[in-house]
């Protein structure tokens, strides 16, 4: 018989199970026509993505009914569509993308974008996707 002992819980583990965090140790990643993603953490309330833009790439022309977004580019050049404006960020610059606002990110440069996502809001399922435009014909066909 295999016997399990419990180790006393870290201050890190305590503080992210009060807050509702998932503590597994496997984060999951999903590969898009673009890139790819991996959640970081999720918690009541938040998600943290790491997302990876190829170079020449962009995602959908989207919005999100029940989040808003904050990006912090870690390398790479970022072009970002938010509502009516157009933004070029580099490393170590950030932007916010509020809820029920049209918004793109794009790799126009010549190295992987590499950018963390923070997403808040009471809903942040990967279906609350409302696509406008998409180069890869993943638009909704709405009648």
């Amino acid at each position: 018989m295999v016997q399990t002992h419990d180790r006393p819980k870290s201050s890190t583990q305590e503080n992210k199970e009060s807050l509702g965090a998932i503590t597994n140790n496997s984060p999951v990643s999903d590969t898009r026509p673009w890139g790819s993603f991996t959640v970081l953490e999720e918690g009541k309330g938040y998600k943290i993505k790491r997302i990876e833009v190829k170079p020449g790439h962009r995602l959908s022309l989207q919005m999100h009914h029940h989040r808003s977004e904050h990006w912090i580019v870690v390398s790479g050049t970022a072009k970002v569509i938010c509502g009516e404006q157009e933004i070029l960020l580099c490393t170590n610059q950030s932007t916010y993308v509020p809820a029920c606002t049209a918004h793109r990110l794009e790799n126009s440069g010549v190295i992987p974008l590499v950018l963390i996502e923070v997403q808040n809001g009471e809903y942040l399922g990967e279906d609350d996707i409302i696509r406008f435009q998409d180069d890869y014909a993943r638009t909704d066909q709405k009648k």
